[in-house]
């Protein structure tokens, strides 16, 4: 029997149980993943893909979800290494350009990460075409959803949305990086308040990253923060700090840094999360 969301609950357990399956769905081609998503969450499937981003838009009579494709294999995380460490200063930007207004609506301070912010730009015509159609067929409640990297362009393509009217209903992401600086995250926590679930598994590297620095980051995370599986309270970044020189990676230690995180990228694996919020509900 396919998984269900249900439309009053916010949080609940069983929406981040249906969209963590979109999550992990979403990796396949469309020619595996359709049938999956019809027989498993009752939903038809559209791929759309616009250079290396990727995300499907799913539909039934009750919902429209959109579920985003992340990284989250070693060998393809590889390539990620400078934004999240090398670059991430430098990457961390006041959009300009198409789109640039909308990101400004964020307020004077906003700041978000180059590389997001030209992915989800590049996908969002083609994926707002698709939304607005199926809206247009019926309207219904908008789910945005995502793991890793996907889950970054959820968040943002939930503000994109909202700057265009559309409401979306709730969003949940599993395994993301930050997207932005703290007034970013701020202004996404006053626009979707109640609506943003951010489900990390303690010991998975990626959601503390981007990181700049060992001792303050100029990354910050949207908040209701779930916690699944083993809690890890102190940050792996801390590790390293005596390493250090005032605080700041220094070239050999971002290499550290970085292997550490391929070393535990199994934490970050989208079927751990699906496990571990099995486990949360008792469900088998």
């Amino acid at each position: 029997m396919p998984l269900e969301l249900y439309e009053d609950a916010l949080g609940d357990i069983r929406n981040a149980q249906f969209l963590a399956l979109a999550s992990d769905i979403a990796y396949l081609s469309e020619t595996e993943a359709a049938p999956l998503f019809r027989e498993q969450l009752g939903m038809e499937a559209k791929l759309i893909s616009v250079d290396n981003t990727q995300a499907y838009v799913l539909t039934n009579a009750d919902h429209i979800v959109l579920a985003f494709r992340g990284t989250e294999a070693p060998t393809s995380i590889d390539g990620l290494k400078d934004w999240f460490l090398t670059d991430a200063l430098n990457l961390l930007i006041v959009p300009e350009g198409r789109m640039g207004t909308d990101f400004a609506a964020a307020g004077v301070g906003a700041k978000f990460h180059q590389g997001f912010i030209n992915a989800i730009v590049a996908i969002w015509d083609p994926i707002y075409q698709a939304v607005d159609a199926a809206m247009k067929e019926s309207e219904r409640p908008l789910w945005v959803t995502g793991h890793s990297l996907g889950g970054a362009l959820a968040v943002l393509a939930a503000w994109l949305f909202n700057r265009k009217f559309v409401n979306v209903h709730q969003i949940y992401t599993f395994g993301a990086p930050r997207v932005g600086n703290p007034d970013a995250s701020a202004a996404f926590a006053r626009t979707f308040p109640d609506k943003i679930y951010r489900y990390v598994n303690g010991p998975d590297p990626v959601p503390q990253l981007p990181t700049v620095s060992l001792i303050a980051n100029d990354y910050g995370h949207c908040d209701k923060e779930i916690g699944v599986g083993t809690s890890v309270t102190v940050s792996f970044l801390q590790g390293f700090a005596g390493k250090a020189v005032d605080g700041v990676l220094t070239l050999s230690l971002r290499d550290e840094v970085w292997n550490y995180v391929k070393e535990r990228i199994g934490a970050h694996a989208m079927t751990n999360y699906i496990d571990l919020l099995k486990g949360n509900s008792g469900t088998s």
